[in-house]
């Protein structure tokens, strides 16, 4: 297993509280020993103008789970912060939900490299994203 860190559901969704994660409504909803998922809700609080999911609600969703599975494989007093984030909007999503699936391409002690895909709910491509983190 890669994390270092003990984490629950609850605990995760409990940090939400009180910044952009919470006001978006992102929900941690799957971990494992390789893998952290998360959904977030495509309605006026993630649309663009013109009544898609805004590409920077993906982004959001995309380095939320980064920075929160680099935080899971650090220890005491470490923590992460971004370094790049980018993301290829494949397919556009209305409504429903999105998920976000984030893998580890590396894990270093003093960098990480994160891949994120968005599926909806159909499973298919939305956005793809990449976040490198540094250890601090």
């Amino acid at each position: 297993m890669m994390w270092k860190r003990t984490a629950t559901l609850e605990a995760l969704n409990a940090m939400t509280a009180g910044n952009m994660t919470g006001l978006l409504d992102i929900r941690f909803v799957y971990l494992d020993d390789a893998r952290l998922e998360a959904t977030m809700p495509v309605d006026s609080r993630t649309h663009q103008p013109f009544g898609l999911l805004h590409g920077g609600a993906s982004v959001v969703l995309a380095e939320t789970l980064g920075s929160v599975a680099g935080y899971l494989c650090t220890e005491g007093d470490q923590s992460v912060v971004g370094l790049e984030v980018n993301a290829n909007h494949i397919r556009s999503v209305r409504s429903g939900l999105v998920r976000g699936v984030c893998r580890a391409v590396h894990v270093g002690r003093r960098h990480q490299v994160w891949q994120i895909e968005i599926v909806d709910e159909q499973g298919r491509l939305c956005c793809t994203s990449r976040l490198t983190t540094a250890v601090v």
